[in-house]
């Protein structure tokens, strides 16, 4: 009976002693207070468009609740990819613009190049 007892007050004392490491660690349940938004430990640049090696080179604070390092740099990887494409389009039309501006004053003397012709026959 005695040892029943023993065997019972461990389990116990060993389930509590779970229970308040659990609790060290993770928390007590309470919400983490909302974030400032006009804070932020980030720098980004504030006088030019963020690019692409802007983002790469974002360094988040790590916690030890905090987030799973391969996925963020993943998604920041990503970011940094989308702003590459968006960038080498920008460029691209603004190319094709000032190429189009400088043709306009000609644009009558010279035939007309069609969407897919490719401007070497005489007739379009």
């Amino acid at each position: 009976m005695l040892d029943a007892v023993a065997a019972v007050l461990t389990v116990l004392v060993v389930g509590a002693l779970l229970f308040l490491g659990g609790s060290v660690l993770l928390g007590r349940g309470e919400a983490a207070p909302p974030a400032d938004p006009d804070r932020s430990p980030l720098e980004l640049p504030v006088d030019r468009p963020v690019t692409a090696d802007d983002v790469r080179g974002v360094r988040l604070s790590v916690t030890v609740r905090g987030y799973r390092m391969t996925e963020v740099d993943w998604l920041l990887e990503e970011l940094a990819r989308a702003l590459e494409e968006r960038d080498g389009e920008v460029a691209a039309l603004r190319a094709r613009l000032q190429d189009t501006g400088r043709a306009a004053p000609g644009a009558e003397d010279a035939p007309s190049v069609r969407a897919g012709g490719n401007g070497s026959h005489g007739d379009a």
